[in-house]
């Protein structure tokens, strides 16, 4: 991490202007955030979501991580399931949307042929081919248009253009944020606060207790003009030069992930999820001056040699990259409970589990910090342990942890109680009443402990 101490300079006091006054308010407009605040909007709370950019969707729009995965269970068991498919059949009704049916999800070379280029693979598996997992490749487009819609049909209080400044505390009770505008600073009054900032920016203003973590960053880009069919015809047919080929443009693009490249529901448009940048702070501005140069420069120098020398790419051209920087990890809550490595690794199964992804729950305590009430947190910076969360903070997981949220602070409203108080059960049954698997009844091959008698 960088030393981000700086000399310092004191301002004026100042009255700043309350805009809303909400049961809840959300920070952040990512999937987490957008799927908190339409879940406790259809639970009855009156909701106000704030988001810095003019775009609802995060990391899957502005980011532009275009391949919706971890949501299935040894066996292609789909347990990630609620407001995240709700976003899938929405999303293939405006042909956003592309995956593999039921009877496709099998572990031969056809099936691999038809849709690895889709990312529709499971990854984790070492052996080739790779099995064929549910998995949605989608438009970045169409989840902003999803967003909007789903926030707009839930009567949620939508408030964009405003950047989270600081956190108002009475008494270990947050009671609303502090928002940066155009217009100046903005406050706005809540019951309940949902902190789904990605980076804890919220719960860490509040005083909650962190650690700082650090993943690699990417500058994810998308190339037009791609011959899809011809690329994936050279690479089949002539897998030792397309190998040989392959391995030159990771050097170029200096890491990526088992495919650089992926096809998108849009024809000849392609999905780069790299560079893959180690050693940059995803809080520091300066660092994400220089990872903006360096990624801008790799990506422009991979289109360069694919051009040159890739079947299908000789008339690809820059689509653009993503508006926001692929940040994996930051703060980390250290909360009621952190998940750890084992926990995730062991398939570890929790009473209080609300949620779930890839082999492994979510307690509702590692959602809830210490020593703070009405706060609650959704997304990649929930309370976990840095290895543990590289495992578990891809997008589905985190809109599931999103919908548990809302459904909290919704229970925690109707019974005046404080979020911790709230009756697990109660929100677990209204999880699957949403469609939603909140992990209380484990899968197989999860390890189910034994209570320890007092």
């Amino acid at each position: 991490m960088t030393d981000r101490n700086k000399d310092h300079i004191s301002s004026r006091s100042e009255q700043i202007p309350v805009v809303a006054d909400t049961d809840v308010v959300v920070v952040g407009a990512g999937p987490a955030g957008v799927t908190a605040a339409v879940s406790a909007a259809r639970n009855g709370a009156s909701v106000t979501l704030l988001e810095r950019y003019h775009h609802l969707g995060g990391m899957a729009s502005g980011g532009m991580v275009l391949v919706l995965d971890d949501m299935v269970n040894e066996g292609n068991e789909i347990v990630t399931t609620g407001i995240v498919s709700e976003f899938v059949d929405r999303l293939e009704r405006q042909d956003g949307a592309v995956y593999p049916p039921s009877e496709d999800c099998l572990t031969n070379w056809e099936m691999w042929q038809k849709w690895s280029r889709w990312g529709c693979i499971d990854f984790h598996k070492q052996g080739m081919p790779q099995p064929i997992i549910h998995a949605v490749a989608f438009d970045p487009d169409a989840w902003k248009r999803v967003s909007l819609d789903v926030v707009r049909d839930a009567g949620v209080n939508l408030r964009t253009h405003s950047w989270f400044s600081e956190a108002l505390v009475e008494d270990s009770r947050v009671t609303g944020v502090v928002c940066q505008t155009k217009l100046g600073r903005q406050a706005i009054r809540a019951k309940m606060v949902i902190d789904a900032s990605g980076d804890l920016d919220v719960a860490s203003s509040a005083g909650a207790s962190f650690t700082d973590g650090q993943f690699i960053v990417t500058t994810v880009f998308r190339l037009c003009d791609v011959d899809t069919a011809k690329a994936e015809a050279f690479e089949y047919q002539n897998p030792e030069e397309y190998k040989k080929l392959d391995r030159q443009a990771r050097r170029i693009i200096g890491g990526a992930w088992g495919m650089w490249w992926l096809k998108t529901p849009l024809p000849g448009i392609v999905w780069c999820n790299c560079p893959h940048m180690p050693g940059y702070d995803g809080l520091s501005p300066e660092h994400m001056v220089e990872a903006e140069y360096e990624g801008r420069e790799r990506m422009m120098g991979l289109l360069a040699f694919a051009r040159a020398n890739l079947p299908g790419f000789e008339n690809a051209k820059m689509l653009g990259a993503a508006e926001q920087m692929g940040i994996r990890q930051t703060r980390l809550l250290q909360g009621e409970y952190v998940v750890t490595k084992d926990d995730v690794k062991k398939r570890r199964h929790f009473a209080d589990s609300v949620c779930r992804g890839r082999d492994y729950y979510t307690p509702y305590r590692a959602l809830l910090p210490k020593g703070l009430d009405n706060l609650i947190v959704a997304g990649r910076h929930y309370s976990v342990e840095s290895e543990a969360q590289k495992q578990s903070r891809e997008i589905p997981p985190c809109m599931s942890q999103g919908e548990a949220a809302g459904i909290a602070v919704a229970k925690a409203l109707e019974a005046n109680c404080a979020l911790r108080d709230v009756d697990v059960t109660a929100i677990q049954k209204q999880m699957r009443a949403q469609g939603a698997d909140p992990g209380d009844v484990p899968s197989a091959n999860a390890l189910v402990e034994e209570p320890v008698d007092a």
